[in-house]
């Protein structure tokens, strides 16, 4: 453990029930620290880390923080900037001489002098992030992961095999991953998002430019991003390309061509095109981390998936049911076009919460294009998250732009009671707010049918 963390005793967490900060609380609670922590909901994750012995309240008051973690001298204080400014404990803890801390910036001094791989990129993070962990893991590396997404080999956002090795999710929002010192690092897009953060999209990418700065023996590049390094891609002669690309019974079968040699029939159960690079940039910084081609091509047959990306809840020759995490318009894109290539001329209804109002506004007319692609559409309310309303900017709103005949706004009361009123033989809820809490009431009221 790094000599900054070795005499803290106690580590307090405002927002733990973050998948990124729920991962470094139970890192925590590993290494025998003392863990509490605040949250606004109670949730599976809060659930889990309560199971583990980890104090968790939730209701923003100074007096529900236990208190031996009252103690400045012996309390680090691990922030999300999601919380907002106004927040009692926040101030609490700003004004009382603790030490406090940002979520990636304990990452840093975790990774810092350890090897450290880095996925970076405004989408496919989470999923590139769980299979390379994987692959090391499956191939003997003695890897921590801390993961943006519960595995579902795992079921948990935490892999600990050892210290030799550490895999982590590169975050781009407030610029956090530029608190890290990856040694091989991968970016896998860099479009446009967190324009509420960075105003421009330039900005952003110039907070990529700068990420991949840092890494120190490789940079691995999604073909036609403005970066230099190896570039990886499908069909199009990058240095990690796949070739003779198949689907079989919902399989990927590929080949990959590296620098140095041609890996034949590789097998990946996960759908669709992004996955497939996700995939390919995995086994890319695997094999240059070192790690044997045989041992890799293996773990990447078993590799389950991450909960909420792509996620089957119910696949019947009658019905498929989907839940996926995508919250900007190039990922629900994605979705789609896994969608339609695993399931050809079925009747799709998506069923949306959008994600921020600011994300909204700035990207409206692509989310109406992106959400007129499917045959119906259920859309609820804005999930606000630490955003106050924007005057104008609803869901009727965007509801408006989409394309399409059968469109419809819906709460969270009458959502299941609609959902069963559609013909279509695939169902996918789609959003990076609560939605998902909604997930097993739903599969249940299919199930039922």
């Amino acid at each position: 453990m790094n000599k900054d963390l070795k005499n803290i005793k106690n580590i307090y967490f405002i927002g733990i029930g973050g998948i990124g900060m729920s991962a470094l609380a139970r890192y925590f609670k590993f290494l025998g620290k003392n863990v509490a922590g605040y949250d606004k909901t109670p949730t599976q994750i809060t659930s889990d880390l309560e199971d583990l012995g980890i104090q968790i309240h939730f209701k923003d008051d100074v007096n529900a923080i236990p208190q031996a973690f009252l103690s400045p001298q012996e309390t680090l204080v691990v922030y999300t900037p999601a919380i907002p400014v106004t927040h009692t404990e926040l101030n609490y803890v700003q004004n009382n001489g603790f030490s406090i801390k940002k979520r990636a910036e304990v990452l840093g001094i975790i990774t810092h002098g350890t090897y450290t791989l880095a996925v970076a990129g405004t989408h496919g993070k989470t999923t590139t992030t769980a299979i390379l962990a994987h692959l090391l893991k499956e191939s003997g590396a003695k890897v921590t992961a801390f993961l943006g997404g519960i595995s579902e080999n795992y079921n948990s956002n935490l892999i600990l095999e050892g210290n030799e090795v550490v895999v982590v999710e590169a975050d781009e929002f407030d610029r956090s991953f530029l608190q890290l010192y990856p040694d091989i690092a991968a970016v896998t897009s860099m479009d446009a998002d967190h324009l509420d953060i960075y105003k421009k999209a330039n900005a952003l990418e110039e907070s990529f430019i700068e990420f991949s700065s840092r890494a120190k023996d490789h940079l691995l590049v999604c073909s036609g991003l403005p970066l230099s390094g190896n570039s990886y891609g499908i069909d199009d002669g990058s240095d990690y390309c796949a070739q003779n690309v198949r689907i079989d019974n919902g399989t990927y079968i590929f080949d990959l061509k590296t620098p140095t040699q041609l890996i034949k029939d590789l097998h990946l159960n996960l759908p669709g095109k992004h996955n497939l690079l996700n995939a390919i940039t995995a086994f890319a910084m695997a094999l240059l981390y070192g790690s044997p081609t045989a041992a890799l091509a293996k773990a990447l047959f078993s590799f389950k998936g991450v909960q909420r990306r792509f996620s089957y809840q119910i696949k019947s020759d009658d019905l498929i049911y989907v839940d996926d995490y995508a919250h900007h318009p190039t990922e629900i894109n994605a979705l789609h076009q896994a969608i339609r290539e695993m399931h050809p001329e079925k009747e799709v209804l998506a069923i949306f919460q959008p994600h921020l109002f600011s994300r909204t506004q700035d990207f409206a007319s692509d989310f109406a294009e992106s959400l007129s692609q499917f045959d119906q559409l259920l859309l609820l309310d804005i999930y606000p998250a630490r955003e106050q309303p924007i005057e104008g900017v609803t869901s009727e709103w965007l509801l408006e732009m989409v394309d399409m005949q059968n469109k419809k706004i819906v709460t969270k009361d009458n959502l299941v009671e609609e959902i069963l009123k559609s013909n279509a033989q695939v169902i996918t809820t789609i959003g990076a707010g609560d939605i998902g809490e909604e997930v097993s009431t739903i599969k249940d009221a299919l199930l039922a049918i």
